[in-house]
């Protein structure tokens, strides 16, 4: 294989661990840094040494890879994230909910749209986040108008970049965008970020004002919780589910199954009581990188677990019907 394909698998497979940030950018470093390179010249020890990012790491699966064997520890990390397998992963032909650099994401939109076209997707949206959450550079309606003009260019005959935003929900249950903005989007994923703990009652009402918006498309990992990974653990918000689920329903706004393992959002007995109520469902990566979109394996499996009928899940759906959908 090559060292430069082998550089950024080991990234995309540190990025599916999501406790590597620094790593998974080292490694992409020095892909980026040897992209120019001949074989001949990656086999010149000392000069490849002087080029700086690259470590005894890297050194070694780039010699490892010229040597016409699959690295040590590529292989290693194959298997230790030896994707999931359920037959509702083979029916998902896209994504709605993924970050660039533009806000908190850690690469390019091109990046994450080559990233998307790998795993065999149809389509993709990138949702950067809004800008009350300043501290995940959210887009101000500016800069999400200059982020609009680049989407066309990442689309072709095989693959559809759609544009969107993850919006927070504010506390009154506004939307954080200008509403005429919002209505150019593609998809529009609307999301708690903030007050996590507000009491029951308003937190439902907060949540049901925003899908009661006519805006939003998707409610993103409604109830906030974290179960696992290095930010620690996080308690769900407290609402009234079947009153906002309803809602979702009335609304034709699809219920989030994010597929993050550290939130596993919504629980199993909200997923139940969505579908009880006739929410459809959004299986999303919620991808800050490229190595993460492929956590969409995790998310299907437990979809698939809790009972989820596939033709209830909207990015099962080819892309005329989406759109026909989203365009309601």
């Amino acid at each position: 294989m090559k060292p430069i394909d082998a550089l950024r698998e080991i990234a995309t497979l540190l990025e599916r661990e999501r406790a590597s940030r620094y790593r998974s950018a080292a490694f992409r470093r020095v892909a980026a840094a040897i992209e120019d390179l001949s074989d001949d010249e990656l086999r010149d020890d000392a000069s490849l040494r002087r080029r700086a990012g690259i470590g005894d790491s890297s050194f070694r699966v780039i010699h490892e890879a010229l040597a016409g064997a699959v690295p040590a520890y590529l292989a290693e990390l194959r298997d230790r994230f030896a994707p999931a397998r359920s037959t509702l992963r083979a029916k998902l032909r896209g994504d709605l909910h993924c970050h660039s650099n533009w806000s908190d994401g850690t690469t390019s939109i091109g990046e994450m749209v080559d990233a998307g076209r790998a795993l065999g997707h149809e389509y993709l949206a990138l949702t950067d986040h809004s800008p009350r959450l300043r501290v995940a550079n959210g887009l101000s309606a500016q800069r999400l108008r200059a982020q609009l003009d680049e989407v066309p260019s990442f689309c072709d005959d095989r693959f559809t970049l759609l544009s969107g935003i993850e919006v927070d929900i504010l506390d009154d249950g506004r939307l954080d965008q200008e509403r005429m903005l919002l209505a150019r989007l593609d998809v529009v994923v609307a999301s708690v970020h903030s007050k996590l703990r507000m009491e029951s009652s308003a937190m439902t009402r907060r949540l049901v004002a925003a899908v009661s918006s006519g805006q939003a498309h998707v409610l993103g990992h409604v109830t906030g919780r974290l179960v696992r990974g290095e930010r620690g653990t996080r308690p769900p918000s407290t609402f009234d589910a079947r009153a906002v689920f309803a809602a979702c329903a009335a609304h034709d706004v699809a219920v989030e199954i994010n597929a993050r393992p550290e939130r596993e959002d919504p629980p199993s007995g909200l997923i139940a009581l969505a579908l009880a109520e006739g929410c459809l469902f959004s299986l999303d990566s919620d991808a800050h990188a490229p190595g993460q979109l492929g956590l969409i394996d995790e998310g299907a499996a437990r979809a698939e677990r809790t009972g989820v009928p596939p033709e209830r899940i909207i990015t099962t759906w080819p892309l005329d019907r989406l759109r026909d959908w989203l365009a309601r």
